[in-house]
């Protein structure tokens, strides 16, 4: 029988018993075979209780020898712990009894140690007596190895003698004798740099440093590449056959391949790229004739400045990021800040003065859109034809800003945008000056319809810079949030310039300023309210002109009452009221559709819906206007009147009433003044005060 399973610690006897029943011969003969395994259990319970028998007499056996055992280890540790202590005793002892020898065999070592330094010190003087004996014939044969050599050993000597009373005397002897050395060998030097020769590039880099005058060299070759950038420079700008672009663009692709021809070789022979990059700053701000200069010159030869700046500023940004990549793909990125600034310096002035020269690109433009035409009509409808043009000019400027300046000019663009569209806007003041000197007191639909025209382009131009201005502001925040204006703010503007950037983009961000365009949009309403005005004159000249032809009759005073029926309207009031409906028609051009411009322009001048508070399209505020206007004008010459026989207050409020009926048609009514007068022109003389009440009390009086 297998009973290793017992010794498991997770043994389950139900399932030690199932498995053992699971095979085929136990199927047959359960009984005997459980009496069999019973029978085995209990011999094996009983070998394991004689073993554990015997294992507890051994163990009770031991226990004596294991007591002898312990306190013998405990006589051997106390034994050791007193050995210990002597010991310890002993070593103090010795201390004690050699310090005093110990100190002096110190004092003897440091006396051996300044012995020996002094020997060596002399040592040195006397090589560096020797040394500047010989130095002078050294010098004779011109041997810049062998003069090297001596002047390392000069070194060395010095390096010793660092205490001596005559160091710095020495110290100057030995520095222009350095001196001497590179003036004999900078014709080799400028030689192996020029040529590109990497062995003796390297042994001048060995001599240097083994002479402490690494940057030294470093200088010379600086000094040599920047002289041959430069001569390449003005080659090029005295070659008359190519144009400015092109001769920048040829410059900028030979200091690409001067860069990867020099970042090997510096590397063969510096052993890094160091600072390589600083040459190419330096030699950027270093040409001569400057960039400034040359780009001054051609700019008098160009019409559009600006175009020709942003053309140049284009090849400058390509040169830019082909050379920053050449660098990061070295690993070697510290000089590239100098770098930049360097290659951007040229376009400094000209982003300062971005304003001026927007502003005049713009009134280039601007002059061309010049819609003014002989007609009249045909200058109207040339300023809403020219909406669109002049949004689209607007627009360009926005995408030269963001490609000349990388946005950091946007305060220049502001400007640059409110000057031209002050300018434009002059044009629209023109022809309204125009119309208003062409206004009379007659009935002129063909003006009517140049009014109603120039205000409804005056509100489509105003929703069109609402919505450019909302475009500039979205252009500014997303050009402040990406990484291009941090990087170049710095490089393009100066120290005020950037503060009056940060602080427009503050107060942006803040909500304190959420329009750019602040006066043109207010310069565009008063624009409105202008042309409103001259409209409205226009629209209500002829119902002016009949009022006027209205007169008392003074005659009616002796006439006797007349009934109310016998009244009827009178020709000045029945030609209001035809005129009155007759505007619908003249109207219906611009009622074919939604007319939001129109709208726009209205309620920007302060027209509404009346007293109900409308808010209709543009047909019923204008409607309503005119209602308005018709009213307030016939009160005005009611109250005008010194005195109204009876049977012409009748008549009159007979006239008021013919109105009030027009006004219902065309979907309207008479103002409350209007009204009250005419209900008290009704009331009878006896009962006037009585009947009165509820009636305006100035109204009330007047009558």
């Amino acid at each position: 029988m297998d009973i290793s399973a017992f010794s498991d610690d997770s043994f389950d006897p139900k399932e030690w018993i199932n498995k053992t029943f699971q095979t085929a011969d136990t199927q047959d003969n359960k009984a005997v075979i459980v009496n069999t395994m019973v029978k085995k259990l209990q011999l094996y319970v009983q070998q394991v209780n004689n073993a554990l028998e015997e294992t507890s007499q051994q163990v009770l056996q031991s226990l004596p020898r294991i007591m002898r055992d312990s306190e013998m280890l405990h006589q051997e540790a106390v034994s050791l712990r007193d050995r210990m202590q002597s010991m310890r005793q002993e070593i103090a002892k010795v201390e004690k009894d050699t310090g005093e020898a110990m100190a002096t065999l110190e004092r003897l070592d440091i006396a051996k140690t300044r012995l020996q330094s002094s020997k060596e010190a002399l040592h040195e003087a006397d090589n560096w007596t020797v040394l500047a004996a010989d130095i002078e014939e050294v010098f004779e044969s011109n041997n810049i190895e062998q003069i090297a050599s001596k002047l390392v050993s000069m070194q060395q000597s010095l390096n010793i003698l660092a205490s001596a009373s005559d160091y710095e005397e020495r110290k100057l002897q030995l520095e222009g004798l350095k001196n001497r050395l590179e003036a004999i060998a900078s014709p080799h030097l400028v030689q192996a740099f020029t040529s590109g020769s990497i062995d003796h590039a390297r042994k001048f880099v060995e001599i240097f440093s083994a002479m402490e005058r690494l940057p030294q060299l470093l200088k010379y070759y600086h000094k040599c590449q920047k002289g041959v950038l430069c001569q390449q420079w003005r080659y090029l700008v005295e070659e008359q056959d190519l144009t400015m672009p092109e001769w920048m663009n040829s410059y900028y692709d030979s200091l690409l391949l001067n860069w990867q021809q020099q970042v090997k070789w510096y590397q063969q022979v510096f052993g890094s790229v160091g600072s390589l990059g600083e040459v190419y700053a330096d030699v950027l701000l270093s040409l001569d004739p400057s960039l400034n200069v040359c780009i001054d010159a051609a700019l008098k030869q160009h019409s559009q400045p600006l175009l020709f700046l942003i053309e140049l500023k284009q090849l400058t940004a390509t040169f830019s990021h082909n050379l920053h990549s050449a660098i990061i793909s070295q690993g070697k990125t510290d000089s590239w800040p100098k770098i930049a600034k360097a290659i951007y310096a040229p376009y400094i002035p000209y982003v300062t003065k971005y304003a001026s020269l927007e502003e005049q690109h713009l009134s280039q433009q601007l002059t061309a859109l010049k819609v003014s035409k002989d007609d009249l009509m045909d200058s109207v409808q040339g300023l809403g034809q020219s909406i669109a043009s002049a949004s689209s000019i607007a627009g360009e400027a926005l995408k030269r800003c963001l490609h000349f300046t990388e946005g950091t000019g946007f305060c220049g663009l502001v400007r640059a945008l409110q000057v031209y569209w002050h300018g434009y806007l002059e044009q629209y003041s023109s022809v309204l000056r125009q119309l208003e000197l062409r206004k009379g007191l007659q009935e002129d639909w063909n003006m009517f319809q140049m009014c109603l025209t120039l205000l409804q382009t005056s509100g489509e131009l105003l929703g069109e810079i609402k919505r450019f201005d909302g475009e500039l502001i979205q252009s500014l925040l997303s050009t402040n949030r990406k990484s291009s204006l941090a990087e170049f703010a710095p490089l393009l503007l100066s120290a005020n310039h950037k503060s009056e950037l940060d602080q427009l983009i503050a107060s942006v961000l803040s909500g304190e300023q959420s329009t750019l365009l602040e006066s043109v949009i207010t310069a565009l309403e008063k624009l409105c309210r202008d042309v409103h005005f001259t409209t409205h004159q226009v629209i209500l000249a002829p119902i002016s002109a009949q009022l006027e032809r209205w007169t008392v009759d003074s005659s009616d005073s002796s006439a006797p009452d007349l009934p109310d029926y016998s009244f009827t309207p009178q020709e000045f009031i029945t030609q209001i009221g035809n005129y009155l409906m007759t505007l619908p028609q003249h109207l219906e051009p611009f009622l074919l559709h939604e007319n939001p411009s129109l709208t726009a322009a209205l309620r920007v001048a302060g027209v509404d819906g009346g007293a109900g508070g409308s808010e209709g399209g543009s047909a019923e505020l204008l409607l309503g206007a005119v209602a308005r206007g018709t009213c307030q004008a016939f009160t005005d010459r009611i109250l005008g009147v010194c005195e109204l026989p009876p049977n012409t207050c009748k008549q009159l409020a007979t006239d008021i009433g013919y109105l009030g009926n027009v006004l219902e048609d065309l979907g309207f009514g008479l103002t409350d003044s209007l009204r009250q007068i005419a209900t008290l022109l009704q009331l009878p003389a006896d009962n006037y005060q009585s009947q009165s009440t509820g009636c305006s009390a100035k109204l009330v009086a007047a009558v």
